[in-house]
């Protein structure tokens, strides 16, 4: 599969640092509201039409904020009802400015669970491609693609 920010476009122009750092700041933000267990704040970070793909996990891509939503509380009672603390780890970020203001991303995730009283365990490694969009003044999710380490590529 291809992606708008895959190193094939290595020679397009790097994002401006004040957007780069925007960017961050947004990511630093969504993911601290799933891991702090704030499901319903961390779906209005999407938008109202997102679609969510996790083809190794998922049959289908989740479409639509509100079944975005219903996912990340299903997730969350049953990380309560585990006892497990989860946490999500970004890095390698890369930042596409597009023409119509939007901007394509791709980064590596590690994400991690820790049982109450028990060891860190690294979940899964994933690259995350990410289109986002201004809604409002905000950044928004309007397409995710995860593709989990270890899975089938096409």
């Amino acid at each position: 599969m291809s992606h708008p920010t895959t190193p094939d476009q290595a020679t397009a122009s790097f994002a401006p640092a004040d957007l780069y750092a925007e960017i961050q700041q947004f990511y630093a933000r969504q993911m601290g509201l799933l891991d702090d267990g704030r499901p319903d704040d961390w779906a209005d970070t999407f938008t109202t039409d997102a679609v969510f793909a996790e083809a190794s996990r998922l049959a289908e891509p989740l479409r639509g904020r509100e079944v975005i939503r219903a996912s990340s509380r299903a997730r969350q009672e049953r990380l309560d009802a585990d006892k497990i603390d989860f946490r999500h780890w970004l890095g390698m970020l890369d930042v596409r400015p597009q023409d119509d203001g939007s901007v394509r991303t791709r980064a590596y995730a590690l994400a991690m669970r820790t049982p109450r009283g028990g060891q860190l365990e690294i979940f899964a490694s994933v690259v995350c491609h990410d289109h986002l969009v201004r809604v409002n003044g905000a950044w928004q999710v309007r397409q995710r693609d995860l593709t989990h380490d270890g899975s089938a590529r096409d």
